[in-house]
């Protein structure tokens, strides 16, 4: 009897631990491992407009891309580059500023442009994908409607894409 009511408490502990909120990051958690990624700066040039850029270029640098983010500048953004080209899936885990991306292809030519929703939550795990229409070996964050206020449409090219020092 008395091994029952041990392993009981044992379970009911176990349980109760499981039960528990999960605590989120703290925000000096959260710089922290901002501080851990860090990104080339460039500039990309499409139709004449001009976008000083944040370059992934690694799988970290993409993998974190503009996470922990409630902001970006205006003409700002963030270039990801691929070594090649495929169908390519974004979402917006932990990043709190809607934006629009527009696929690129090898070519560097737009194949496709969609609008995606920030993130509620740190918590949010149910967040739609937005997968790219076609193949395509960049893709360009920025700020939501930058494309459509700057008239860049499927079938525009990226005229240049210059690192900085």
């Amino acid at each position: 009897m008395k091994k029952l009511i041990i392993l009981n408490l044992v379970f009911i502990f176990i349980n109760t631990l499981y039960a528990l909120p999960a605590k989120e990051a703290s925000p000096s958690t959260k710089s922290e491992s901002e501080k851990k990624v860090s990104f080339r700066k460039g500039v990309v040039k499409i139709k004449g407009k001009k976008l000083l850029v944040e370059i992934a270029e690694t799988d970290k640098q993409r993998a974190y891309g503009l996470m922990n983010r409630t902001n970006l500048e205006k003409n700002s953004g963030m270039l990801f580059i691929f070594p090649n080209e495929e169908i390519r899936f974004f979402w917006m885990k932990n990043t709190f500023v809607d934006l629009s991306i527009a696929y690129i292809n090898k070519n560097k030519k737009i194949i496709d442009i969609q609008d995606m929703m920030a993130a509620t939550s740190a918590l949010d795990e149910n967040l739609p994908a937005y997968p790219s229409k076609d193949k395509a070996m960049y893709a360009l964050e920025v700020n939501k409607d930058w494309f459509k206020k700057n008239n860049i449409k499927v079938g525009n090219s990226l005229q240049e894409i210059k690192f900085l020092k």
